[in-house]
């Protein structure tokens, strides 16, 4: 979804390098879904399909603990088996919350996942959230050429740095996004005319009322849990539901030493697919391979998926400055202009890459953010050199592939203490 609201720009920029190129270009939200449902549904099948030729047993049923060593599993007809085990792996993950107190939410809104499987489109839309998956849905449905506004509480992007979440989400404010700020949903009400009135709370306390097409929550996710008995067979669990782990100095280890959680369900760990895979991994290595190394929590990179992409490894500035103390961090940093900005005209004004750095030339790189196209690509690289714990002088001596947005970050040579303005320059 995101590809496709960026390829709309990209044609409309094919304009001003002599494409011709109609005034007005549409998206097929049938065709493009479905081609994103058919890509999908082969993931799903290739899945089952690997497993089978790896010699996994697969079976399609709902499970829970009947003690600490035997597995419940009922299947869509009823019949129950019962299955013993040595180890035993929760890797259930989490479904979105609808917040069910709100009068009308259960049954006119949709949650983040249902808008990929909408088979009209949303139309005029309101995403409810400052999450990274409510601005990314928010941002691909503006792309698309629907008229969308995001309601958020508080901040958006609460666990990443707050400098970079307010270029992300200035950008998508310039581009066409609304944002309703220091808001929050009282009801959701369908008129006579099928559309959904949402009765809302300003900043003021004033009680506001709008129309909408559809009705977005991202406010957040739960792990599925509920069901498979953990406290009664001694695991232990937070007030959300994720199981804790780190018992025995094992990161994946719960509190009853054979049973391990990994991805979103482990307590107070990023919930991101490549950290599921990786301790996925490891864990296996340890159990069955003699292996001792454990999942590095730390340094994850990731990439918040929004028009203007969002890309992190290591610590927010905030973070860093309370950890380190602001005598003992150095900021270097630069605003850009991406090549391919240039000559559409486009705005660069939120491009922007931070390095966050122990002082000295020999100080420890602790955080690397970018706003930029293709910003998960360029951190991907970076974060190989952050977990090999690159500096700052190994980072500035390096060479730049020109010309490439990736090459500013290896230019960078201003501080934000010096005072002086960082935007990038010929000379």
């Amino acid at each position: 979804m995101h590809q496709a609201s960026l390829l709309g720009n990209l044609i409309r920029d094919g304009k001003s390098y002599g494409w011709d190129v109609p005034d007005s270009i549409n998206n097929d939200w049938e065709k493009m879904c479905g081609a994103v449902q058919s890509y999908i549904k082969s993931l799903n099948w290739g899945h089952r399909v690997q497993l089978k030729d790896k010699n996994v047993e697969y079976l399609n049923a709902l499970g829970s603990f009947a003690d600490q060593h035997t597995i419940r599993a009922i299947d869509s007809k009823g019949q129950e088996r019962l299955l013993s085990t040595k180890h035993a792996v929760i890797a259930v993950g989490g479904r979105p919350i609808l917040p069910t107190e709100i009068p009308g939410v259960s049954d006119h809104a949709i949650s983040s996942d249902d808008i990929f499987w909408m088979k009209k489109p949303p139309g005029k839309t309101l995403v409810v959230g400052g999450s990274y998956i409510a601005l990314e849905s928010a941002g691909f449905l503006s792309g698309l050429g629907f008229d969308t506004t995001v309601m958020v509480r508080s901040i958006c992007l609460r666990m990443f740095d707050q400098q970079m979440a307010n270029l992300v989400t200035d950008h998508m404010e310039n581009n066409g996004t609304r944002f309703l700020k220091e808001c929050k949903p009282l009801r959701v009400v369908k008129n006579a005319e099928g559309k959904l009135d949402v009765s809302y709370q300003d900043r003021n306390g004033n009680e506001e009322k709008e129309a909408f097409d559809t009705v977005l929550m991202a406010v957040g996710r739960y792990s599925v849990t509920g069901k498979l008995n953990l406290p009664d067979i001694g695991v232990s669990m937070d007030d959300v539901g994720k199981v804790i782990g780190g018992h025995e100095g094992d990161q994946e280890r719960s509190s009853v030493s054979h049973i391990y959680a990994i991805g979103d369900v482990l307590h107070a760990r990023p919930e991101l697919t490549p950290v599921a895979i990786k301790a996925g991994k490891l864990l296996a290595h340890r159990l069955f391979d003699g292996a001792q190394v454990q999942m590095n929590y730390d340094q994850v990179p990731t990439t918040v998926f929004t028009p203007l992409e969002y890309g992190v490894v290591g610590l927010s500035e905030e973070t860093a400055l309370a950890t380190h103390g602001e005598s003992n961090i150095e900021v270097y940093h630069a605003f850009y202009v991406p090549l391919e900005y240039v000559i559409p005209g486009r705005d660069a004004s939120q491009c922007y890459i931070k390095v966050i750095c122990q002082k000295g030339d020999d100080g420890r790189v602790l955080g690397i953010h970018l706003t930029g196209p293709n910003a998960g690509e360029i951190i991907q690289g970076f974060s190989v050199a952050m977990g090999c714990g690159v500096t700052w002088r190994q980072l500035s001596s390096s060479i730049g592939i020109h010309p490439t947005m990736a090459e500013e970050l290896v230019k960078l040579h201003i501080t934000k203490s010096s005072g002086l303005d960082p935007k990038v320059t010929g000379c």
